[in-house]
């Protein structure tokens, strides 16, 4: 076992990957000789070169187009985006030809390209440092779309990613990138599949979806609620396009009662689509409303006041009991 912040696994799954495939590469601003903003890409230039890990001019737009041409020559480009807001420059490449080139070409071209973008709030930074943007993805057919909560499955997502044939879009929550956990980098049969979500927590009175940086705020609502006698289940979705439907559902057959939580406004955030799908396969085992705890909806504020934007324990645990109330 080897103890690794959410980072480092992210780095070291990167370089499993490298080294498994000459044909992975690296390429976004700052990624090679600073190791990026967040140092997650640190050492890797130096130990494969600058052909293979790429400082890129600032300019998210010509990373994805460059990398979809790659893909076309049959590599496998890995494009960090510096941060969640700097992604819409590239939204054009991302929606309108990475998505829909495999489904244009009838399958004959894969697009195996994998887009890392550092989400979420909770570091002291400003509005484009700290958004959540999945919905725009999640809306985009063509796309996968996941995201980490821990380090383990940082270390397994990413080099299940890389190793997709579709394209991928890899949310990573930043404010977790310090967090650390015992990973066992010599085995494989513990990894679950990338499309998979995982019961984090088993409990039988009410289900929290959650996902990214949202996860752990879940765990420690649920452990909260213990002393209101109330046994909360905690999804880790992972993967939200596609969404793992028969895990999800069968949890809120269990327990019918459910709150997403997540950091993107409420307003037609992923939380909605999942309210749907529920509400739609799970009618009558529901007890309450379908309840959703997420950011407001207005453009993120300054630092000072993210605190009080970001979904926490607190609004999880006047969710749950609003949910009692029906």
């Amino acid at each position: 076992m080897t103890v690794l912040s959410l980072s480092k696994a992210l780095n070291e799954g990167m370089r499993k990957a490298m080294e498994d495939d000459p044909k992975v590469l690296i390429m976004g601003e700052d990624v090679g000789k600073l190791g990026g903003v967040f140092r997650v890409t640190d050492g890797l230039q130096k130990d494969f070169g600058e052909d293979r890990v790429i400082d890129t001019p600032l300019a998210e737009s010509g990373i994805i187009g460059t990398a979809i041409g790659l893909a076309l020559r049959g590599y496998r480009p890995v494009c960090e985006i510096q941060f969640d807001g700097f992604v819409f420059p590239a939204a054009d490449q991302i929606i309108t030809q990475l998505a829909k080139m495999p489904m244009r070409s009838l399958g004959a071209i894969r697009l195996p390209v994998v887009v890392r973008i550092p989400c979420g709030g909770g570091i002291g930074a400003v509005e484009h440092h700290s958004e959540s943007p999945e919905a725009y993805f999640t809306h985009t057919a063509g796309l996968r779309v996941v995201s980490c909560s821990n380090p383990a499955d940082a270390y397994t997502m990413i080099q299940q990613a890389i190793r997709s044939n579709d394209p991928v879009i890899f949310f990573e929550p930043k404010r977790r990138y310090w967090e650390k956990a015992d990973i066992d980098t010599a085995d494989t049969d513990w990894w679950t599949p990338l499309d998979k979500a995982k019961v984090v927590r088993p409990g039988s009175d009410v289900t929290l979806l959650a996902y990214g940086p949202m996860v752990k705020t879940c765990l420690e609502a649920a452990t909260a609620a213990e002393d209101d006698g109330r046994s909360l289940e905690v999804v880790d979705l992972r993967s939200l396009n596609p969404l793992d439907e028969p895990l999800v559902m069968d949890s809120v057959r269990r327990t019918g009662r459910v709150v997403v939580v997540h950091e993107a406004p409420v307003n037609s955030g992923f939380g909605a689509e999942l309210a749907a799908r529920i509400t739609e396969q799970c009618f009558y085992h529901l007890e309450s409303p379908v309840l959703r705890v997420g950011g407001f909806s207005t453009p993120y504020p300054p630092s000072k006041l993210e605190e009080h934007y970001l979904p926490d324990l607190d609004r999880v645990l006047e969710a749950v009991d609003r949910s009692f109330g029906y």
